[in-house]
């Protein structure tokens, strides 16, 4: 996204704004970190942390949802399985391929970066967006947890750190890790708004989504235009955006199309959940 401030109409209650006084904090004592210590992040310890975190709460949250759902025991389990096991499978996949250098420019004949941004959006949206179970689950699960879990988008001020290193341009760095912050700080604050059950809770949280896509389409973009290969359009006097390796790879091959989809996912969800309440009325 840009540098611009956050649109007014994002902003939640004043209530939600305590949330605030911790992440704010948060995100300037991890971006001074690896701005002070750049070994941290290119040992790419921080990277797996936060990805095993992620994929925890991602798997409790499915869990918990579940139970709250009118299916089986037998089903539960099954729904679970089929959604965790292709998600370890892929979140495995893009770690072996990033760490063996597989998206690094030149590899391949063909790009497999592009391919491992947008092939995971096509197949798993038409797969969650479409799926009756994936409906009742939604249906099931507080609205606020998949907007408050996209908390960890605070840890894309990496790029901001990066940047002021000289080591990223700022073209790609300032938009990009601008924008990703931004979506992390508000992430718990629209969360607070949504909980309020309010229509203008649920416009903020829709606003916060599509916020945070426009960001990571931006990102995207940009990174394709002024990356060397076949769709740069903008070549640059300084330091490459250099983001084909291990770790930070990760994010366009494993982040970036994740959190596309969790955004799709909520839009869907409080869709549904619009539509439930208007029926009700």
């Amino acid at each position: 996204m840009t540098t611009d401030a956050v649109p007014a109409a994002i902003v939640p209650p004043r209530p939600a704004w305590r949330s605030l006084l911790w992440t704010v904090p948060f995100t300037v004592l991890w971006t001074w970190l690896i701005y002070s210590l750049p070994v941290l992040p290119e040992s790419g310890l921080p990277a797996l942390a936060v990805r095993l975190m992620v994929h925890g709460l991602i798997a409790l949250g499915l869990w918990l949802g579940l139970e709250r759902t009118d299916l089986t025991p037998g089903q539960r389990r099954t729904t679970w399985l089929t959604i965790m096991v292709p998600f370890t499978l892929w979140a495995a996949v893009a770690w072996t391929a990033a760490i063996n250098g597989v998206f690094r420019t030149g590899a391949f004949p063909l790009p497999l970066l592009p391919s491992a941004i947008f092939l995971p959006v096509i197949i798993g949206a038409s797969l969650l967006l479409l799926s009756k179970r994936v409906g009742q689950l939604l249906d099931a699960m507080p609205t606020t947890w998949l907007v408050a879990l996209q908390l960890y988008r605070v840890f894309g001020s990496q790029w901001l750190a990066y940047w002021l290193r000289a080591l990223l341009p700022g073209l790609w760095a300032l938009p990009a890790g601008t924008g990703d912050v931004l979506t992390g700080l508000f992430a718990v604050p629209a969360a607070i708004a949504l909980a309020a059950g309010t229509a203008d809770g649920r416009k903020a949280a829709i606003l916060w989504n599509i916020f945070g896509i426009a960001d990571l389409a931006v990102a995207i973009i940009l990174g394709m235009i002024i990356s060397p290969g076949p769709f740069q359009l903008i070549v640059l006097n300084g330091p490459s955006i250099g983001l084909d390796g291990y770790p930070n790879v990760l994010t366009p091959a494993f982040v970036v199309p994740g959190s596309i989809l969790l955004h799709a996912l909520s839009l869907r969800q409080l869709r549904r959940r619009s539509r439930t309440e208007t029926l009700a009325r």
